[in-house]
């Protein structure tokens, strides 16, 4: 007897509907096609335990699978419960009549419970997409899976369950959720506040400028100045997560298998905050199981490097194309992944290996070569594509004890979710794609050198002062798009339409990196 069912194969944020085919005659073998790796070519064993303690007999036959289409590999357990229920499909304990009708995905534990897969949002987009009537997933995988909306979305404790839905013995409710208002009632909370920091006026402004355009920023300063504990609280100024934004989101954490239980959508921006010590690997996504890497985890959200010189310079090397282009292709010998990584990248840093260099309470013990081999880890490819260099001091005692807390978060995010919004006008008529394949452009720190002469072109008395400070500050040529593009952002957060000498001056300060005497001068 023939039986087929179906299930899905999830490469990065390609789903592919996998066609399970299970043939059954006279013999004892057990022969399995289609590019299985060893996890699927051990399910036998699992479940042939799980439906013996169900209650079923295992069926002593030859039989035959195959999974189709037959050139793509099919790694992980998710394929368990499909093949076991085609096994008892054609051994004659499930009816067949609807397996055509259901995507199935679920790793079986001996006893046959259902244990939950990764990617189960994606699978059950895909399921929706061809036509399907339903899908069936672990019950711990339910709430994922059941954010699509049009589909018939189950969720299963054990096998036997799966049988007795398939046979009409018992009947179950397909889990609804309400996407928009699961969405939105989880949106508002952050635990950390900019009212906690005292001081640093300067560096909240320039985060503030960086979260209103999307802009990269660096943080050099000493130890204990502040630089880690004020990136931790740029996703609460950041803005609120679109639905779209939020359900790719949730889609790339879903393939990771990071979702916490009992998530349905991740509703605010990601913070990852990777150890110094962390691979390329681990960094862009890859390995011999392909998995999404930090940058990818970090999309619609902040990627933070605390300590910027001490990670390997090779693995920092890796972020330059990501961040030019958005998105991250691993081409390897027995895969392709592309994943989308559009996040801002925030970075801090000591001035030299003490910590101290340029500190007015603290004397440097570094050597002039020390500083500058220091220096010398962070490429200049990799420092061209951060917008702002922000120096930060330790904040004097008398700022400190003061009991008056900061402006909060919530009074910083509306200036910078209104900067957002004009921003998101102008560049809504601009088709999609403009940016170079990135997608439809939604910030400043996206446009295009053709955008900045449409959107940010200074006048002449600003154009004069961006030369003055080019030649008399030793400004890199680099510098000079980055800089155009943090003054748009900062006449935006003026509520400008036109980029002025102010906007440029202002921006002009965040290049400190680029100035020619940094090395000498100290912070």
């Amino acid at each position: 007897m023939l039986v087929k069912t179906y299930c899905a194969a999830v490469n990065g944020l390609d789903v592919t509907t996998v066609m399970i085919e299970v043939s059954m005659t006279r013999g004892v073998m057990y022969h399995i096609t289609g590019l299985p790796d060893n996890s699927v070519k051990e399910s036998r064993d699992r479940i042939s335990a799980a439906v013996q303690n169900i209650g079923f007999k295992f069926p002593v036959a030859d039989i035959t699978v195959n999974m189709a289409p037959a050139d793509i590999r099919k790694e992980g357990s998710s394929y368990d419960l499909p093949l076991a229920i085609a096994i008892l499909a054609a051994n004659g304990k499930v009816q067949s009549d609807h397996l055509n009708e259901y995507v199935m995905v679920g790793e079986l534990g001996l006893d046959g419970k259902l244990q939950p897969v990764r990617g189960a949002l994606p699978i059950a987009i895909r399921a929706r997409a061809e036509k399907f009537k339903g899908l069936i997933v672990p019950s711990q995988n339910i709430r994922e899976a059941a954010v699509v909306n049009n589909i018939d979305v189950y969720g299963m404790d054990n096998l036997m369950d799966v049988v007795n839905f398939l046979n009409g013995t018992q009947h179950y409710e397909p889990t609804v959720i309400d996407t928009r208002r699961e969405f939105y009632k989880q949106q508002s909370h952050f635990d950390l506040d900019f009212s906690d920091v005292r001081g640093q006026e300067s560096v909240k402004r320039a985060l503030e400028v960086a979260a209103a355009g999307g802009h990269n920023l660096i943080m050099i300063g000493p130890p204990g100045s502040g630089k880690s504990m004020l990136a931790k609280r740029l996703p609460g100024i950041l803005p609120p997560l679109s639905l779209a934004e939020s359900l790719e989101t949730t889609q790339i954490h879903s393939i990771a298998g990071k979702l916490d239980r009992g998530t349905s959508l991740i509703s605010q921006r990601p913070f990852r905050s990777p150890h110094h010590t962390i691979s390329q690997v681990a960094l862009v996504g890859g390995g011999n199981t392909p998995q999404p890497g930090e940058i990818s985890l970090a999309h619609n959200g902040v990627l933070f490097l605390d300590e910027l010189p001490e990670f390997n310079k090779s693995t920092l090397e890796v972020l330059r194309q990501p961040l030019e282009d958005r998105t991250i292709t691993i081409n390897r010998a027995k895969y392709i992944l592309s994943l989308p990584c559009s996040f801002m990248f925030v970075a801090s840093m000591n001035p030299c290996p003490c910590g101290y260099y340029g500190d007015p309470t603290h004397n440097c013990v570094c050597t002039p070569g020390q500083i500058q081999r220091y220096m010398n880890k962070i490429s200049g490819p990799l420092l061209d594509r951060i917008d702002i260099h922000c120096e930060i001091q330790a904040v004097p005692f008398a700022e400190l004890s003061q009991m008056k807390p900061g402006e909060s978060s919530a009074v910083i995010r509306e200036r910078v979710i209104r900067a957002r919004n004009i921003q998101t006008e102008r560049f809504s008529s601009l088709p999609l794609g403009e940016g170079g394949g990135r997608g439809r452009i939604h910030c400043n720190a996206m446009m295009t050198e053709r955008m900045l002469h449409e959107f940010a072109e200074p006048d002449a008395a600003s154009l004069n002062m961006l030369r003055m400070a080019m030649e008399r500050l030793k400004l890199s040529a680099r510098a000079y798009s980055r800089i155009l593009k943090v003054a748009r952002t900062i006449a935006d957060l003026a509520g400008s339409e036109k980029v002025e000498s102010m906007h440029i001056a202002e921006a002009i300060g965040y290049r400190n990196l680029d100035r020619g005497d940094w090395a000498e001068r100290g912070i």
